[in-house]
C-alpha cells in the first residue's frame, strides 16, 4: 500500500515517527511538509526524511491564502504522480482538498477543535477522524463530519511523542552550573486561532526580576519574537529560537512555563513541574489541569509564588502521578492501523 503523510508542525513530525515505525516496513510512505523553520530544524535533528513543498504563510491572511493556493498546485502534481491509496494528516487543509479532488481516502488525527478555520476547511472532506477521548465528538461533528466517522482513543497525543529517543548532541542553552533551569515557551502568534494580546510578557518580567540568579531561557518561534524579547530581556535571560528536540530540553528543565500547547502537554506527562498561562484555552490543557499535572496561572505574582513552591519541594510526586496516567493510556497508532484495515 502507498501512504501519503502530510506534516505541518513539529508535533506532527514526532507523531509521524511512530506511524512510520509501525507501517513503514510493509508500506511505501511519502512524507511531505512545507518550509517552516521549526519543522525544518526538527527534521534535521531527528533525521526525518521529508519532501518540502510550499511554505508557511505567516500571520497575514492574504499571505496565508496565497501560500495555501501555491502549495495545493505544487503538491497536487506530486501526489498525483505518487498515487497513494490513503492519506494520513493532522487536518492539513491542503491534504484534505487534494485527497478529495483525487479521490484518495483520508484519515486524520486532531486534538485541536479550537482551530476553527482549519476544522472548517478539512473535516467535511475526510473519511475518518481519530481524536483523544477527553474531547467530546460533538466538538468536531459540528464542523461537518458525522460522529460515526470519528474514532476516539484513550490517550492524548503527547503520550505518543514523549516516547521518542533523544538523538541530539548540540549543547543546550542552559549554563552548566548548579542554578535552577527555568524554561519559558512563548505562545504561537501566526496561527489563525490565536489572539494578538500576549499574556507572557508580564510573567517574564516578574520571573527575570525575582529569579535573576537562575538560568532563564525563553524559547521563541519567530525571528520577530526574538528581536522584541532580546530588546526587553536580553540582559537578564537567554532568548533562543526553537532549534532543539523539545524532550531533550525538558529533560534538563526544573520548571516549564508554557502556553498550553504541545510542549506544555509533554512537560506535564514527563512529570516536570509545569505552569500554563493558557494562551489558547483548549480541552487537552484543561484535562492536564484537572489531573493536577499542570498549574494554570496567568497572574505574574502567583506564577512567582508557585515557582518558589516548586523549588522548595521534591518533584517525585508529580513524576509518579504522570507515570501512572501515561501507563493508563492506549496506543493511538494501533487504532489507526485498525481503521486502515477496515
Amino acid at each position: 500500500m502507498k501512504i501519503w503523510i502530510d506534516i505541518l508542525t513539529p508535533k506532527q513530525l514526532l507523531f509521524s515517527e511512530l506511524i512510520i515505525e509501525k507501517l513503514g516496513k510493509k508500506h511505501n510512505i511519502l512524507c511531505t511538509s512545507r518550509e517552516y523553520e521549526e519543522v525544518t530544524k526538527l527534521a534535521k535533528i531527528r533525521n526525518f526524511d521529508l519532501v518540502f513543498v510550499g511554505k508557511h504563510g505567516g500571520a497575514d491572511k492574504t499571505a496565508k491564502l496565497q501560500a495555501s493556493i501555491d502549495r495545493k498546485e505544487k503538491l497536487s502534481r506530486k501526489i498525483k504522480a505518487f498515487s497513494p491509496d490513503i492519506t494520513i494528516s493532522f487536518c492539513s487543509p491542503e491534504a484534505a482538498r487534494i485527497s478529495f479532488g483525487l479521490g484518495i481516502r483520508h484519515v486524520a488525527f486532531c486534538d485541536s477543535p479550537h482551530a476553527d478555520a482549519v476544522m472548517r476547511l478539512t473535516l467535511p472532506l475526510i473519511q475518518k477522524l481519530l481524536i483523544p477521548n477527553v474531547i467530546p465528538k460533538n466538538e468536531f461533528s459540528k464542523y461537518g463530519i458525522d460522529k460515526k466517522n470519528i474514532v476516539s482513543y484513550k490517550a492524548i497525543d503527547a503520550a505518543v511523542t514523549i516516547k521518542r529517543k533523544i538523538n541530539q548532541e548540540e549543547p543546550l542553552p542552559f549554563k552548566k552550573n548548579k542554578r535552577k533551569n527555568i524554561l519559558i515557551r512563548v505562545e504561537e502568534e501566526e496561527a489563525s486561532y490565536t489572539s494578538k494580546s500576549s499574556k507572557i510578557i508580564p510573567i517574564i518580567k516578574q520571573i527575570v526580576k525575582e529569579y535573576s540568579e537562575e538560568n532563564i531561557v525563553i524559547l521563541c518561534r519567530y525571528t520577530k519574537q526574538i528581536q522584541n524579547l532580546q530588546k526587553r530581556f536580553g540582559k537578564k535571560a537567554k532568548i533562543v529560537k526553537m532549534s532543539f528536540d523539545g524532550k531533550h530540553l525538558l529533560n534538563n528543565t526544573d520548571v516549564f512555563i508554557g502556553s498550553g500547547g504541545t510542549m506544555t502537554a509533554e512537560s506535564a506527562l514527563m512529570g516536570i513541574p509545569t505552569i500554563s498561562y493558557n494562551a489558547v484555552p483548549n480541552i487537552i490543557e484543561n484535562f492536564l489541569v484537572k489531573k493536577h499535572l499542570v498549574k494554570r496561572e496567568t497572574n505574574p505574582n502567583k506564577v512567582y509564588n508557585h515557582i518558589t513552591k516548586i523549588f522548595g519541594s521534591s518533584n517525585k510526586m508529580s513524576q509518579k502521578r504522570a507515570k501512572i496516567i501515561v501507563e493508563q493510556m492506549e496506543d493511538p497508532i494501533q487504532k489507526l492501523i485498525k481503521v486502515i484495515k477496515e
